[in-house]
């Protein structure tokens, strides 16, 4: 379901909800009047307010969306964040959840116009699969779930109801148009054999539009955007919040390219980032937040993606030990792992030591920590790491039993590059479709 910038269920509840770009800010229901009440003291309230009701945020061609519907969309956020989302980023989550329930009711309400419907029971099917991939629990137990953290069971049937009306009404209104030609398909095939050794990129982008009049305030914003980023926000829930590329519905990513596929300033910049680097760079009509995610050599194996079987050596330590006191053992443990010889010798020397042994298989280089993998490339088989760790978590040896090379690098292929152009074509036009869409909204603020 990734036709409109709104992330699938699967992946929201996996990061974070998908969001489209801002339509409107709208004052919280909370916000304090601007000027103060002269109300004498000691008057009576006639009537009871009853707190479940909102007043409607906004409506949608008569169809209401109130502020009970925000707060089930971002309660499912916060959890996704594990409740450590900047309370500065409320204000902004709000309105993005706000413009992503309106796109949702416009598409909604465009499939009904042509006559798609998509029953309960289609919902309820696949309400049952998020359940058991994203909760791991049953439907009946979600349900329980979803209240704790202050949403709801309708709220998350809506968002399933909204992604299965749009895919229907693409593919019977716009996918037949967004053919691909062989001829099409099969340059891209030639272009990847005449770049075989290059160097390509994979990149995360925020993009976010300025234009002169506009770019100081989107500079600020980005500013904010790498500054949460860099304590440890999600790069790709804020791409999906934020950037208005068609990228935003993957989080950001660009995929593989070669410099000659990007503008010239985001080539320069790949080419000078190290990986996970995030900088604000300046593109065609805005700015690009980069992320370097890898990089790699055009339909050639990658080292990192050799298979390792290994077999750590750890000891562990008492709560509270001191470093002076294990000084020496931690010696004796550094000068015994570089004497290994072999996986067969390790775990005679790990009994001497006292410490525990296990065997780790099927690993991938790329999936260890960076400052790991470089070492595992340099390393024979037999031969062991430089211990590491802490007195907290104990102290550690990988020990390089075995290390299967990778395959040659398979490049995509004719329909793998068919179906990806595609999509492209049906994602573009998609976009364009819900443009139209709110353009001819009548679409009310409260």
């Amino acid at each position: 379901m990734k036709f409109s910038k709104r992330l699938s269920i699967a992946a929201m509840l996996a990061t974070a909800t998908a969001l489209t770009p801002l339509i409107a800010q709208t004052v919280s229901d909370d916000a304090p009047p601007k000027a103060q009440l002269d109300i004498p003291e000691g008057q009576t309230l006639f009537g009871k307010n009853d707190p479940n009701v909102r007043r409607a945020t906004a409506q949608v061609n008569g169809e209401i969306i109130t502020g009970t519907d925000i707060d089930h969309r971002l309660a499912l956020i916060v959890a996704a964040n594990n409740n450590q989302l900047p309370p500065e980023e409320v204000a902004r989550f709000r309105a993005q959840i706000l413009a992503n329930l309106i796109d949702e009711t416009l598409q909604i309400q465009e499939a009904a116009a042509n006559e798609i419907d998509v029953t309960e029971g289609e919902v309820n099917q696949y309400f049952f699969r998020v359940a058991q991939q994203n909760f791991n629990r049953p439907a009946n137990e979600v349900e329980k779930y979803l209240l704790s953290i202050g949403s709801s069971v309708a709220t998350l049937k809506r968002q399933i109801k909204g992604e299965l009306s749009w895919s229907r009404l693409l593919s019977r209104n716009v996918r037949p148009s967004a053919n691909v030609s062989d001829d099409e398909v099969n340059a891209i095939i030639e272009r990847i054999k005449a770049t075989k050794g290059t160097t390509e990129f994979r990149l995360g982008e925020i993009y976010l539009s300025a234009t002169p009049e506009t770019i100081e305030a989107v500079s600020e914003n980005a500013k904010k955007i790498i500054e949460q980023l860099r304590q440890g926000g999600n790069f790709v829930a804020y791409a999906r919040q934020f950037s208005e590329a068609s990228t935003a519905s993957v989080g950001g990513d660009l995929g593989w390219l070669s410099l000659a596929q990007l503008p010239q300033s985001l080539a320069t910049a790949a080419t000078e980032m190290g990986p996970n680097e995030i900088r604000v760079v300046e593109s065609p009509g805005g700015l690009s937040i980069l992320l370097l995610i890898d990089k790699r050599q055009v339909a050639t194996s990658d080292p990192r993606d050799s298979v390792l079987s290994l077999k750590q050596i750890a000891i562990n330590f008492p709560a509270g030990t001191k470093e002076a006191d294990v000084a020496p053992l931690v010696k004796q443990f550094s000068e015994e792992t570089r004497n290994i010889t072999g996986c067969g010798a390790a775990d005679e020397m790990a009994k001497k030591l006292g410490a525990d042994v296990v065997n780790r298989d099927g690993i991938k280089v790329r999936d260890l920590p960076a400052p790991l993998q470089q070492v595992m490339l340099d390393l024979q088989v037999g031969q062991s790491t430089p211990p590491y760790g802490s007195l907290d978590d104990g102290v550690r040896v990988f020990v390089m039993c075995g290390r299967d090379a990778p395959q040659e690098a398979a490049s995509e292929s004719f329909d793998e590059i068919m179906s990806r152009l595609e999509e492209e074509r049906v994602n573009k036009r998609a976009r364009i479709y819900l443009r139209d869409l709110r353009r001819d909204a009548v679409i009310e603020y409260n």
